[in-house]
């Protein structure tokens, strides 16, 4: 049988009162662990380092526990054991022991295991030895090359949010919010940029350090920035003697700060010094190396952010002054309304979009009101934008009925040859009676806000975008007609309020509803407080905002006029009409004759639409002068004259003339160019109700109706 021994350590036979010096002079000791009596034979260099006395150790483990803590213990046993058990050769670990006094020092043991020829193991020889200042020096160099990766890591995190920076405030607020300067150690800021051979402070800190009249410095003056700025060198100031000593003018002034050191850096971009960064320090007394190549590093980085920024305020303010020109200066005074509008600029890529609004008063006492948006966000969109609010409201104050106006708009845009489309909504409305017509092109519904604070989306049928209505040769735009009420007020505006990244857009309009509906009463102040709200959440797009309130109480009709497109084949343009001279007609005092007015109207239209190649323009009228009379007017491109006629008794038709004749006042026909226009007068109550006002209208409607039914006969004698 081998000895098990044999492949031991071999030791001296006084093994261990004489320990092997090699291992002594390198201040390690030693120790045999004999796993079959349980015993370790630890020499006295291995004693001294777990602080033990000869007299004090028996030769188990066990001995050790006062000197061992029961989490390293319980640590080494498993590592042993795991050895043991896995069939490894060797272990090494660093551990802690405590020493006499109480404190915990490092050691280090490495344990070679001798098994037998079965592969059982039979003793543990090993040395141990005092890590402490081993682990001491690599924490150091750990140190050091912590400090190092944080002052890089502090370089590219603050590089990285500056790329995300697109204004220079945007460059100030990384610089100010983000934790880099805090890493770095400086307590405050200073930043400047070069603007006409001054340096102009853009920002300072904390609160209270700025320097009465270094707002604005010349570069040859004795500042720091101004001298970085002149020698394109950074200037690193070490302790405030030295602070003092280079810059008595500035130094009285800040002294009361602890500044102990500073650093100031040349920003500089393309070659050319855009501006300078200043870092002050509390209790930092140098600047190593590696401190000042991390600073140099971070100038140049802010330089670059700092050029890109201050390039993209000048073209966002180039554009944004564009858009503010083709917006109105002003919105007119409008009497019988309300009017509130409100632009709000998005940041959103190099330049702003193409939203725009628009109040445009109208004859007869009428309002137009527009909103759109044209597809885009740069100078061509807002380009755009200004062209097609010009031709709106000269389409509009020529007369033309809102599906027109919207159609010529739409020619218009596809004619410019651009690849730009527009969305729009247009509404005429008539304060007088509040018949409101409204047109939308690919545009969000309105919404409306009752007199009680409550608001909701108004669905008008629309057609499709200005442009592309045009490319494929559908200009037919319906108009929508609704009846607004004395304080009920009408909200336009372009999708940027309602739409969210990710969101549902009918989720977003019922946000927009609510925000109204809990929002100020005064329309200025909503119109505030909504684009207040988007600016919040960080809306991505322009926002246009136009609210329309009608007021109450009588508004003089001044000559007012109502007009509706009614085409061929298109009952609902046909209910249209009908409500328009219905809401018409009561809102003009002339309830009491409201029937015979609105089926007047009806036979005319019916005339124009049987007996005509097109469709039909009606116009209801209420002129200015003299007596009351409410005047309905149908026009038609036919030239040819109608003729009134006796239906008999098996006819079906030719009644409607007979019927006009006896409904109406007077009645005739007018040439308009190559068509013509029938019309017809009803006599309704004076503006004040005034009775006796009534009776003189009433005496000489006779006189009037023979006259004019005479100058009719003559102009058509019938069969």
């Amino acid at each position: 049988m081998v000895d098990p021994a044999a492949d031991a350590l071999s030791l001296p036979e006084d093994w261990p009162v004489h320990p092997d010096q090699s291992l002594a002079l390198n201040r390690m000791g030693s120790f045999d662990w004999d796993l079959d009596t349980g015993l370790m034979h630890m020499d006295r260099t291995a004693l001294d380092v777990f602080g033990m006395d000869v007299t004090e150790y028996d030769g188990r483990p066990e001995s050790l526990a006062s000197r061992v803590p029961p989490s390293e213990s319980v640590r080494l046993d498993g590592m042993v054991a795991q050895a043991l058990k896995s069939g490894g050769a060797h272990y090494g670990a660093y551990f802690r022991v405590r020493t006499r006094d109480g404190d915990l020092r490092w050691t280090h043991t490495q344990g070679f295991i001798r098994r037998d020829e079965t592969g059982r193991p039979r003793r543990i020889i090993g040395i141990v030895r005092d890590a402490t200042m081993e682990l001491a020096e690599s924490s150091a160099r750990r140190e050091v090359d912590e400090e190092r990766r944080r002052q890089t890591s502090v370089v590219e995190s603050t590089t990285a949010a500056l790329a995300h920076a697109r204004t220079v405030q945007d460059v100030i607020d990384v610089l100010k919010d983000s934790r880099g300067l805090e890493h770095l150690g400086a307590t405050s800021l200073v930043m400047g940029l070069l603007e006409a051979g001054r340096i102009h402070l853009v920002a300072d800190g904390p609160r209270g350090s700025f320097v009465p009249g270094t707002r604005y410095t010349r570069v040859d003056e004795q500042y720091p920035m101004s001298e970085v700025v002149r020698t394109l060198a950074p200037r690193f100031i070490e302790s405030p003697e030295d602070f003092a000593a280079s810059y008595p003018v500035l130094w009285p002034h800040i002294s009361g700060l602890g500044i102990t050191a500073a650093a100031y850096l040349p920003l500089i971009a393309q070659a050319r010094p855009i501006g300078a960064l200043g870092l002050l320090y509390s209790g930092k007394d140098g600047f190593p190396p590696e401190d000042r190549n991390v600073l140099v590093a971070l100038g140049s980085s802010i330089a670059q952010s700092l050029q890109r920024a201050m390039l993209f305020d000048q073209e966002h303010d180039l554009a944004e002054s564009l858009q503010q020109a083709m917006l109105p200066r002003r919105i007119p005074e409008v009497p019988g309304a309300q009017i509130a509008v409100r632009y709000r600029s998005a940041r959103l890529g190099r330049d702003i979009g193409g939203d725009w609004y628009d109040v445009i008063p109208l004859p007869g006492g009428r309002v137009g009101a527009v909103i759109g948006d044209v597809q885009g966000h740069d100078t061509h969109a807002a380009a755009v934008m200004g062209q097609l609010r010009i031709v709106l409201r000269a389409y509009a104050a020529e007369g033309h009925t809102p599906g027109t106006v919207m159609a010529r708009a739409s020619s218009f845009l596809y004619e410019l040859d651009t690849d730009r489309f527009a969305t729009c909504t247009y509404l005429e409305a008539d304060l007088a009676t509040g018949v409101v017509q409204v047109v939308r092109a690919g545009h969000v519904d309105p919404l409306l806000r009752d007199t009680d604070g409550s608001c909701r989306p108004v669905p008008v049928q629309g057609g499709m975008p200005l442009g592309l209505s045009a490319e494929f040769g559908q200009l037919d735009y319906p108009v929508g007609l609704l009846e607004l009420e004395p304080g009920q007020a009408l909200l336009l505006y372009t999708d940027g309020l309602v739409e969210q990244p990710g969101a549902d857009l009918d989720d977003g309009t019922r946000r927009v509803a609510e925000l109204v509906r809990t929002g100020p009463q005064d329309l200025q102040r909503l119109a505030e407080h909504l684009c207040d709200v988007v600016d919040e959440r960080g809306g991505d797009d322009d926002v246009a905002v136009l609210l329309l309130r009608r007021r109450g109480g009588r508004v003089p009709a001044g000559g007012t006029r109502l007009q509706q497109h009614v085409a061929q084949s298109d009952p609902e343009a046909l209910r249209s009409a009908r409500h328009m001279i219905r809401a018409a007609v009561r809102s003009w005092g002339a309830a009491d004759r409201a029937d015979e007015i609105e089926l007047a109207a009806d036979e005319l239209v019916t005339n124009a639409l049987l007996h005509t190649d097109g469709g039909a323009i009606v116009t209801l009228r209420m002129p200015d002068g003299r007596g009351r009379r409410l005047r309905v007017e149908v026009e038609d491109r036919s030239s040819a004259l109608p003729r009134r006629r006796e239906a008999g008794l098996s006819g079906v038709t030719g009644r409607g003339l007979l019927l006009v004749d006896r409904l109406a006042d007077a009645w005739g026909v007018e040439s308009r160019g190559a068509g013509k226009c029938v019309w017809c007068e009803f006599t309704v109550p004076g503006p004040d109700g005034d009775p006796a006002a009534d009776r003189r209208e009433s005496h000489g409607r006779d006189r009037r109706r023979g006259r004019d039914r005479r100058r009719t006969q003559r102009r058509d004698p019938g069969p």
